[in-house]
């Protein structure tokens, strides 16, 4: 019964994790208003899925979309509005076409989107299963509960796991294309290469910047054929015929080409059904008009060859999309950090706001086990012979480990070189592995023990071994230190309920102060505006003037109470209104110290409410509101 207990244990653990995970995104979901970006997603899903037409939001992939909007055919019937000109003749009208889909249309705004974030909440369940699968398979069943817990409890994938949205879908897609392609690798067979090209295929369905897995993926199969083909030769038994070496790099090539082929297979398919009824005059002069000064022209040639041709045209649309998000990334987009103002990006945006909004226990957790390793590669490199053959070594038994570095490294790499700074949410392909990687160095260093030199995936588990009959008092002392860190990092998760958005560890402020470093995706997106309307009937308020910021639309939540404000307005009180809002985005920007090129106006950053609001250190550069909102509304009364 014991024994039994133990071996059941570890599986109703992750069923507690996914039910408390559930819970907190049901809640926020439920009080949480649209979102900026869910305008434009959820009426091209409903787009994509009930008329099979591609015209809105070419700039992200269909499938988290089209999911998401699925149960939407399931309901009442619903208005779009096919007859406005957003979807007649505006090319990609995605924002005013959410904004009559949701608000103008006599639908049921909150049923809609409540509906629409069924589905991602699904995928980030399914995310955190995969992530314990994974896990499972390179660290055992009870450290694999690890990663799993801190995925699961995060409040950034909390925040963003319920939103339709392609970020969550972004690290799903990611992370099975990875796993799909090492596992290949490692049991290489005709089922798998099936596999991985469809796991492939699924993350460029679900966000364009898993393009970057079609060449990472390349370089760890050149990085794993010569750490093989190094000990091959060096144990002294590998044939000394070329052809043999040749023939193998040959098979790695070729099913690298399948891979890509099944994913390609896949792409084709999903892009055929969803653009069955864009007409096909109406997609050129869509592209035309998008591509006419994008680049590189390259591109821009192909593209328009593409979608002119009746059997490619899918292609063709998928590609639109890889080259406005090539474009994007290159424009920028104006963001308040730390302060400042700017549209050209920062290189240390995402360790910064990485190390601001994790929580503190599993940053200190990291910390932990990367010292930890780091103190391994030195010992390893004063008492090895050659680091040619420590390293190939290490990929020997350790690649799962390797490929999931590397690809950190390079993605967060890539992340830093771009302008396009808007979120937290970005890094979430690399928070999985990053949680594998921490809970792979803190096992070895709770068990004391060197690990033995097999395959990662084949290392004895912790979990057969959970307790060693005479456990030292150094296993004690670090047991309990990262049980105390993980019962922290559930507080913070609990803590924060329904507010993850907003989320900010001590050191960036907290939830209430975070505004203070970064806004955007980090901490005000234009989820409040419900909890807004409830705030002005509670204190009846008969009108206030409102500068919003999200998908929501004020007018709808509070009819005519609310006016329709900005800073060039100048003060309300001329109008007879005593009070103002204003989203923290828009006055974190206002206030923030602005580059030189930043064409602004005095007029439109607020320097009438500075006049009548004070301003303290907790506050930052932003007069002091009178009320708050939820986290992100400020509300002044004049």
């Amino acid at each position: 019964m014991v024994k039994k207990l133990s071996t059941l244990l570890p599986f109703l653990t992750i069923g507690l994790i996914l039910l408390a995970s559930a819970l907190f995104m049901g809640k926020a979901a439920n009080g949480d208003s649209a979102i900026m970006d869910e305008l434009a997603h959820i009426p091209a899903g409903y787009d994509y899925v009930r008329y099979l037409d591609y015209r809105l939001n070419p700039e992200h992939p269909p499938l988290v979309k089209a999911l998401a909007a699925t149960p939407l055919l399931f309901s009442d019937a619903f208005s779009f509005p096919t007859d406005q000109k957003s979807w007649t003749s505006d090319v990609n009208g995605q924002w005013d076409a959410g904004h009559e889909f949701l608000y103008e249309s006599g639908n049921n705004a909150d049923k809609i989107i409540s509906l629409a974030r069924i589905f991602p909440m699904l995928l980030t369940l399914l995310m955190i299963i995969l992530v314990f699968l994974w896990s499972r398979e390179l660290l055992g069943t009870w450290w694999a509960l690890l990663p799993t817990f801190l995925f699961g409890f995060s409040p950034a994938i909390l925040a963003h796991g319920h939103y339709v949205t392609t970020d969550i879908g972004a690290a799903l897609g990611i992370f099975l294309g990875l796993c799909g392609f090492v596992s290949f690798l490692l049991k290489p067979s005709g089922k798998i290469i099936i596999l991985a090209g469809l796991a492939l295929g699924v993350a460029e369905l679900m966000k364009f910047s898993s393009v970057l897995l079609i060449p990472f993926l390349f370089l760890l199969l050149v990085i794993f054929y010569a750490a093989e083909t190094i000990r091959k030769v060096r144990s002294g038994n590998a044939p000394q015929n070329i052809s043999f070496y040749a023939k193998r790099a040959w098979y790695y090539f070729r099913s690298y080409l399948l891979i890509l082929l099944v994913a390609l297979a896949l792409i084709y398919g999903t892009y055929l059904l969803f653009t069955i009824n864009y007409p096909p005059e109406r997609q050129i002069s869509d592209t035309t008009t998008i591509l006419a000064s994008a680049s590189p022209q390259l591109l821009v040639n192909i593209d328009l060859f593409l979608v002119k041709s009746p059997v490619l045209r899918p292609l063709g649309e998928y590609l639109l999309g890889v080259i406005m998000v090539l474009q994007r990334s290159a424009g920028g987009n104006t963001g308040y950090f730390l302060g400042a103002v700017t549209n050209i990006g920062w290189w240390y945006y995402f360790p910064v706001v990485f190390l601001l909004k994790e929580p503190l226990p599993s940053l200190i957790l990291i910390l932990l086990a990367t010292l930890f390793a780091l103190a391994g590669i030195v010992k390893n490199a004063r008492e090895s012979v050659s680091v040619k053959k420590t390293f190939s070594d290490y990929l020997g038994t350790r690649f799962p480990e390797f490929a999931m570095l590397l690809f950190i490294v390079l993605y967060v790499g890539y992340s830093m070189s771009s302008t396009l700074n808007i979120g937290f949410r970005h890094l979430f392909p690399v928070l999985p592995l990053v949680y594998i990687l921490a809970a792979s160095g803190l096992k070895t260093w709770v068990r004391e023990k060197k690990e033995r030199k097999t395959p990662l995936h084949s290392v004895p588990t912790f979990s057969r071994t959970p307790y060693p009959k005479k456990a030292s008092t150094s296993y004690k002392i670090k047991t309990a230190f990262i049980t105390i860190l993980i019962i922290w990092y559930a507080g913070e998760a609990f803590g924060v309920s329904p507010y993850f958005l907003s989320y900010f560890n001590q050191i960036g402020g907290g939830t209430q102060y975070g505004f203070r470093y970064v806004t955007d995706s980090n901490y005000d997106w234009g989820q409040d505006l419900k909890r807004f309307a409830v705030w002005t009937k509670e204190n009846h308020i008969q009108k206030i003037a409102v500068d919003y910021f999200g998908g929501g639309d004020p007018h709808y939540y509070l009819g005519d109470t609310a006016e329709s404000w900005h800073s060039s307005l100048g003060d309300p009180r001329e109008k007879n209104i005593e009070w103002l809002a204003v989203s923290v985005n828009i006055l974190s920007q206002a206030f923030g110290q602005k580059v030189p090129w930043l064409d602004t106006k005095p007029e439109n950053n607020y320097e009438w409410l500075a006049k009548l609001k004070p301003t303290n250190a907790a506050y930052g550069q932003i007069p002091v509101p009178d009320a708050r909102a939820g986290t992100s509304i400020f509300i002044y009364h004049l």
